[in-house]
């Protein structure tokens, strides 16, 4: 009963050093994609032209920003804004596998190394960084570290002060396990996985492994397979992430699980042989018991060669694997009601966890909004020229409808950008954050000036009165400018801008400005000459007006697109 109030404090001590490890782990991630901003976007986005260059990028950014879960976390949302095919993103997952092996590396270290001279001036130089506007996140990124360092140092300490392997409660309870027998060693599997599920962190359960191991209470076949299951756990993550994503996101994510449950199943069926294999690589003998110091690194090791040994065999198999999970889950055809005309293209709300990556697919489908007005303005100039009024009606609905579902569209965008702009976000993406904001809210002013030009055409059409050759002609002709200055526009908003000169937009704009003067001189002329009578001069003007106000909203798209 003495021991009881020591085992509580040690039990507290163990989950707090476990609590600190997670978030040293979760702020040197953040810190990093932070740092890396729109590079690791790019990276992820452009180094992925095979199957081996995606698994080196998946093995880089995960080594990285130390999370597997936020690698597959991004490549699902890449594969859901359609910057990834699902073949490019199963490559990366594979990279990621291996990626996450440094951690288990690291925590062995920790355990075997005082970290403490490394924590304490990480500390020291993460705060005076911190406190510097411009290194701020190189601090954030020590303190992680430090952190991290720090909690592996408090559960080494919390596993001596355990003291398990002088327990014989405890060693009791472990040694009545059958090591030899392939039901304990499922029995583990399924403990690892559950666990990792439930905690959402491979990292803690990897800690808690090696943490048992490092005493010496649990046989390292047990530990084996609760890293086993740890590996199929993890996968958890990105499954939640691609919950209600659509189709291609949770292909990407069943392709992980998938993945992984293949190297569990045949590594079962050779467990024995592989493991024994891993341990002579270090040499350990697990025959023999004892140099607990090793088992850390017997772990790790396992970790690595599993991972390395499983991508290695699918990394060919990747198109079969895709038809699997396509197999699996087949695109779903839906009938579309007037609620999912204006739904989001690239945007799944619940994959808002990387806010970095987020507004990559904001990006995606801004540029898919600036197609949707550029449409719209082509269905005016078809309107314009339609004389059958059955057809005229029918198309003016049209456009009344899709100006009401511009509206949306800039609601829903602008409601997820804040919904990421409440993360921690570096400073390039919150200037990226605030131009999208100004670039939906001038292509839902396109969308207006479309519906306004609608509505003159029908009040022309409703008043019975016709334009004059001449007029129609240089009506065309303007219209003409403006859909030049739109295409000008969605080809800015697909590209970089380093690709693009936004010369070519005011020449444009400067040529729909002078085109407006000359025109409304040359109506004054005509209305005095009653070459035609005013009523219709004002539809002319009303249209010639609204045709200028929609170039200058198209520059002001553009000017936000390249941040002036």
């Amino acid at each position: 009963m003495e021991t009881t109030p020591d085992y509580v404090m040690v039990s507290m001590k163990l989950l707090g050093a476990l609590g600190l490890l997670i978030y040293g782990m979760r702020m040197m991630s953040d810190a990093l994609q932070k740092m890396a901003g729109p590079q690791l976007r790019h990276i992820l986005a452009r180094m992925t032209t095979n199957r081996l260059t995606g698994m080196l990028t998946g093995t880089f950014v995960t080594c990285a920003v130390q999370s597997s879960s936020a690698t597959t976390v991004m490549t699902v949302s890449f594969v859901s804004a359609g910057l990834l095919t699902l073949s490019q993103a199963i490559s990366v997952i594979m990279g990621a596998n291996i990626g996450t092996t440094l951690t288990a590396w690291i925590m062995s270290l920790g355990y075997n190394v005082d970290l403490t001279n490394i924590v304490f001036p990480a500390f020291v130089v993460g705060i005076i960084l911190i406190y510097n506007k411009r290194q701020r996140y190189v601090g954030d990124f020590l303190f992680g570290i430090a952190f991290m360092f720090l909690s592996l140092v408090m559960l080494s300490t919390a596993g001596k002060e355990m003291d398990l392997e002088h327990n014989e409660a405890v060693v009791r309870f472990f040694a009545s396990f059958d090591t030899d027998s392939y039901l304990t060693i499922l029995a583990f599997l399924g403990i690892g996985t559950l666990i990792t599920c439930i905690v959402q962190s491979s990292a803690a359960v990897m800690a808690i492994t090696i943490l048992l191991c490092s005493t010496g209470v649990l046989p390292i076949y047990l530990g084996i397979a609760l890293v086993m299951g740890e590996n199929i756990g993890t996968t958890a993550t990105a499954n939640l992430a691609a919950f209600g994503a659509n189709t291609q996101a949770r292909r990407a994510a069943l392709a992980h699980l998938l993945f992984n449950v293949f190297g569990v199943a045949w590594v079962l069926i050779i467990f024995y042989p592989f493991v024994n294999m891993v341990c002579r690589l270090v040499g350990y003998d697990p025959s023999l018991g004892g140099q607990v110091t090793r088992l850390p690194v017997v772990l790790a090791m396992f970790h690595t060669c599993f991972n390395v040994t499983n991508t290695a065999l699918l990394i060919g198999l990747i198109p079969w694997l895709e038809r699997i999970v396509c197999w699996l889950l087949p695109e779903k055809k839906e009938v579309k009601t007037k609620e999912d005309e204006f739904r989001l293209q690239y945007i799944q709300t619940n994959l808002v966890q990387t806010p970095e990556i987020a507004v990559l697919q904001a990006e995606k489908e801004t540029a898919a909004f600036a197609m949707r007005v550029g449409e719209m303005f082509g269905m005016v100039r078809t309107l314009f020229q339609e004389t059958d009024p059955k057809d005229f009606s029918e198309l003016f609905r049209q456009i009344e409808h899709e100006e009401d579902t511009t509206d949306k569209i800039e609601i829903e965008i602008a409601r997820y950008l804040e919904q990421v702009s409440d993360g921690h976000l570096s400073d390039v993406t919150k200037q990226k954050i605030r131009q999208m904001m100004r670039e939906i809210s001038e292509l839902e002013s396109i969308g207006d000036a479309c519906y306004k030009l609608a509505r003159t055409l029908e009040r022309k059409q409703e008043s019975g009165k016709s334009f004059t050759q001449h007029q129609s002609e240089q009506l065309q002709a303007l219209m003409l400018l403006c859909d030049r200055a739109l295409v000008q526009m969605q080809t800015v908003m697909h590209g970089h801008r380093a690709d693009h000169d936004i010369r070519e937009t005011f020449r444009i704009e400067n040529d729909i400005n002078q085109m407006r003067q000359h025109l409304k001189t040359e109506n004054v002329t005509a209305v005095n000459n009653h070459e035609y009578d005013y009523a219709i001069s004002t539809i002319y003007i009303d249209l010639i007006n609204e045709c200028e106000k929609l170039g200058d909203y198209v520059v002001n798209v553009v000017q936000a697109r390249f941040g002036k």
